[in-house]
């Protein structure tokens, strides 16, 4: 189990790094640098929502983990599928800054993008919750049933809502940044979403 949380802490750590070097100085800025800085909203807002929703994930991942006696070949997979939407965050996060400063109809295929990667991880965070959980496979005796029913509930509930973003996201780019940044507020909150860690 070390060896699954170290390798998954290490994918959490690069991408959330890798965020901030989406960020650029300003470039010989026509109206002068506090006006090219302010330009950069969209970049900055891209790198809240998603250095949250990272970190927010990576608690609940924590927690999750936190609750499993064993792990078994099929959980490494949907664990490594998780992975692989953390790990190419970055990208979408970058695209998303760019084309918001651009506006048009390339802005809200960025942010289509951008959703289907929440969705993305989204949808794989609940499957690899719902692999554990089912039928007790995994977890050990720290939840009682209806806690396991209660937090399946919770994680299933973002599904629908992530495909809301990715239809918002037609519409208006910044609608649907702002309806990302709610749902990582649900999924951190006790009474929403957040994975309750184990009591020593």
């Amino acid at each position: 189990m070390s060896r699954i949380e170290a390798f998954s802490d290490g994918v959490f750590a690069i991408a959330i790094t890798l965020l901030v070097l989406e960020i650029h100085v300003p470039e010989d800025p026509g109206n002068g640098l506090g006006q090219a800085l302010l330009d950069q909203w969209p970049a900055y807002a891209s790198y809240i929502v998603s250095f949250f929703v990272i970190g927010i994930i990576w608690v609940n991942h924590h927690a999750v983990f936190d609750h499993l006696q064993r792990a078994d070949r099929p959980l490494l997979f949907i664990n490594l599928l998780l992975l692989l939407f953390v790990a190419v965050l970055p990208f979408p996060t970058n695209l998303l800054a760019t084309y918001m400063q651009e506006g048009g109809a390339d802005e809200r295929v960025a942010a289509v993008v951008y959703s289907g990667t929440m969705t993305g991880m989204g949808l794989a965070f609940g499957a690899l919750w719902t692999y554990a959980s089912r039928h007790g496979r995994l977890l050990g005796e720290t939840l009682s049933p209806p806690e396991v029913q209660r937090l399946t509930r919770r994680f299933t509930v973002g599904a629908p809502i992530y495909l809301l973003s990715m239809l918002v996201a037609l519409v208006s780019a910044p609608a649907c940044l702002a309806l990302n940044a709610l749902l990582a507020v649900y999924y951190a909150l006790p009474s929403g979403g957040a994975m309750p860690h184990r009591i020593a």
